[in-house]
């Protein structure tokens, strides 16, 4: 896979993982009604948006770290909840080790690119 690729993955990763945040804490299963604030988890993921986007091996390498985060609370979640929130939660699981592994491989063939250049 290319590094253009790998960068079009884990931005389109991070949009899913954005929509299913906003849908899940919002809609779909929130943890109790008017509970919306649950739904700033996604704020960090829309901020870092235009790093990834401009391909900043920087960002790649702090979010190869706070992705960890997202993946922490799916899995608590799909351990923890029930009905469709442990479902929107292992989707969550998915998602952001599919976004962990692909900034690993980003990171990883930037670096390698960068020293065969030099």
């Amino acid at each position: 896979m290319s590094i253009s690729a790998l960068r079009r993955l884990v931005v389109a990763l991070f949009t899913a993982l954005i929509l299913l945040g906003l849908a899940w804490e919002l809609w779909l299963a929130p943890l109790r009604p008017g509970a919306w604030l649950l739904s700033l988890k996604v704020l960090p993921l829309v901020l870092a948006l235009p790093a990834l986007v401009r391909g900043s091996v920087r960002a790649y390498q702090w979010w190869s770290m706070l992705m960890l985060a997202y993946l922490t609370e799916g899995l608590v979640r799909a351990t923890s909840d029930l009905g469709p929130s442990a479902m929107l939660a292992a989707i969550e699981v998915a998602l952001s080790a599919a976004a962990f592994g692909a900034i690993l491989l980003y990171v990883h063939r930037q670096r390698k690119q960068q020293v065969s250049s030099a």
